[in-house]
């Protein structure tokens, strides 16, 4: 899953691709290095970013998502707005990515499910400006398959097609390094839970902080990609049903490794 940030405070690209041409542009770029799904989002989810109202979001990825979508892209729209959600998937999109799992709006869910569209419901405790206080676990893997799961009993209930819905277990959201290294250790106990499993560890604050120079500081998000493409090697070798990366060249390679790796398993 490529990501194509239609936004000018994302964390990763510093606001490269916020208009509608350098979209495309970029959503073009990674179709042609191997993307499978193109995930189009005009909200920055960044701790502390501010909230973007619904209009301005259809603003911004409408453009993008409707052109990329009549050229043939597997197009999904990454939104926790209902109403973002239901013009894009007139749109052409095809895949609603809400990192909230339906808590920031639950009519996410029944235009989901009026679309027969696939939903990745993600994990999360909290909007941007409150999230990271509540990175308070006791046991965070058991703790996060719980509130999954609770979540897909939601979706279900709104009338989701379990066939169409995949789990993200929302890496760094209300979450620090340490939960984050628990829950890609743990990655069997969320697929348990018998959905796929989407990953989103691109350039997070997570794999800077491992990265970081002598000084202490946090290598930067784009000296981040080769961390990012050995968490895709190890989690497609768990057999996760995909990775959303912001590079998609070493993350494509990366996932090939995994899956030659899982196939030996598999074969001995």
């Amino acid at each position: 899953m490529g990501v194509v940030n239609v936004t000018p405070d994302s964390f990763s690209d510093g606001g490269r691709w916020d208009r509608p041409d350098a979209a495309l542009r970029r959503g073009r770029e990674l179709l042609a290095q191997g993307a499978d799904l193109l995930d189009v989002g005009g909200e920055s989810t960044r701790p502390g970013s501010e909230r973007v109202p619904p209009a301005a979001e259809i603003d911004r990825v409408l453009p993008v998502v409707t052109e990329l979508a009549a050229q043939g892209a597997v197009v999904s729209v990454d939104t926790v707005h209902a109403e973002t959600a239901e013009a894009c998937l007139r749109a052409g999109a095809v895949v609603v990515n809400d990192v909230s799992g339906g808590l920031a709006d639950p009519d996410i869910l029944a235009v989901t499910a009026r679309h027969g569209a696939w939903y990745v419901l993600g994990h999360w405790r909290g909007d941007p400006a409150t999230m990271n206080e509540r990175a308070v676990y006791d046991r965070v893997v058991s703790e996060v398959c719980a509130e999954l799961a609770a979540r897909v009993e939601v979706a279900l209930g709104a009338g989701l097609d379990p066939e169409l819905l995949v789990l993200d277990p929302g890496l760094g959201f209300a979450k620090d390094a340490g939960h984050n290294w628990q829950l890609l250790a743990h990655l069997d106990r969320i697929q348990a839970l018998g959905y796929p499993v989407l990953v989103g560890a691109s350039r997070k604050r997570f794999l800077g902080t491992l990265l970081a120079g002598e000084d202490g500081n946090p290598a930067a998000p784009l000296a981040r990609d080769a961390a990012t493409a050995a968490v895709s090697a190890l989690v497609a070798a768990a057999g996760a049903w995909g990775v959303r990366v912001h590079e998609v060249p070493g993350s494509r390679d990366a996932v090939r490794v995994g899956e030659a790796l899982a196939a030996a398993r598999g074969a001995s």
